[in-house]
């Protein structure tokens, strides 16, 4: 198995080795950037967007969105609710926070119908989940706790900024 597909496997079943190793390797942030837009074009497809415009709009402002959510959490875990171990800077959050969009390929499925929006529920969740995991490993937090506020106050700050850049687009 592949560096990256064992890194993408990690990173979607929340091992904290593989968000190590990612935030490690300076190497790694085309595939962090690949991930994002594989996630987003599966939730893009999932809401049953078939034009290409609106596919394109999509995925600049999932990845706009994204990198704000870096910015945003690398200052507020840093600079608001830094632990004694924290230090990290743009790359790392850029290259773990990419790698825990993993689950969201499965966002594709949010076209089938009942379920279809159950399962792209399910999958922000679990993305949610692997963003504190990557937090935690990114700023070196000791627990859990932290970054899930660090992910929390950003995450919601991102949905605020996702839904201003949707209504201005559309």
């Amino acid at each position: 198995m592949s560096t990256l597909t064992s890194r993408v496997l990690g990173s979607a079943t929340l091992r904290a080795q593989s968000y190590e190793d990612v935030e490690a390797d300076h190497n790694a942030n085309w595939q962090a950037v690949a991930i994002v837009l594989l996630s987003s074009l599966g939730a893009a497809f999932g809401m049953g967007l078939k034009s290409p415009v609106d596919v394109a709009i999509l995925l600049i402002v999932f990845v706009a969105t994204w990198i704000s959510w870096v910015l945003l959490t690398l200052l507020i875990g840093t600079n608001l609710l830094p632990g004694n171990q924290t230090k990290a800077d743009f790359g790392q959050v850029f290259r773990t926070t990419g790698f825990s969009s993993a689950p969201g390929v499965f966002r594709v499925f949010a076209f089938l119908p009942v379920v279809g929006w159950y399962i792209f529920g399910a999958v922000t969740i679990w993305m949610l989940f692997s963003f504190v995991v990557a937090i935690r490993q990114a700023l070196d937090y000791p627990n859990t706790g932290r970054a899930f506020l660090v992910c929390l106050l950003g995450w919601l700050i991102q949905i605020v900024l996702f839904f201003g850049f949707i209504t201005v687009a559309y």
